[in-house]
């Protein structure tokens, strides 16, 4: 394989991975699976990519630098796997890329940033939680005598 694909299956593997971490991930999914089914890509390779991304996920929050280059790494090798079997060409994932960077530049640029929420209105007699995905919390909530209980 020569350098150019090298670098555009790497590049390709970076910006996936990359992606898989943000509010993008939707549309990049959609264009990548586009890819993969003109490839002659089994169903599988494209349902690999939510599991990939769980995986990221979850070593993201506990801080898995690792397994991103890992992943990486694993997505380069199939790319480059892809581009010498020959049913993708270098224009076909540079295409690919183009799309993906695009999305790139227009993720937020820092996903883990603060958000701050007022609650205005109402009487609210316990805890207020906003939250993309909570398991297993237990609130336990003292109600002082007296106070009415909802």
């Amino acid at each position: 394989m020569d350098s150019e694909l090298a670098s555009l299956a790497a590049a390709g593997a970076t910006t996936l991975v990359s992606l898989m971490v943000t509010d993008s991930w939707t549309h990049a999914r959609e264009l990548v699976g586009r890819f993969f089914s003109r490839t002659g890509a089994d169903v599988a390779t494209v349902a690999t990519l939510d599991s990939v991304r769980a995986r990221l996920l979850d070593a993201r929050a506990a801080d898995g630098a690792h397994t991103a280059d890992d992943l990486t790494a694993q997505w380069h090798a199939y790319l480059q796997h892809v581009l010498q079997a020959g049913p993708a060409t270098g224009d076909d994932l540079r295409d690919l890329l183009a799309s993906l960077q695009r999305l790139t530049d227009t993720a937020p640029s820092n996903p883990g940033a603060t958000v701050h929420n007022d609650i205005s209105g109402g009487t609210q007699h316990g805890p207020v939680i906003q939250s993309g995905r909570i398991t297993g919390l237990t609130l336990h909530v003292h109600h002082p005598a007296g106070s009415p209980q909802d």
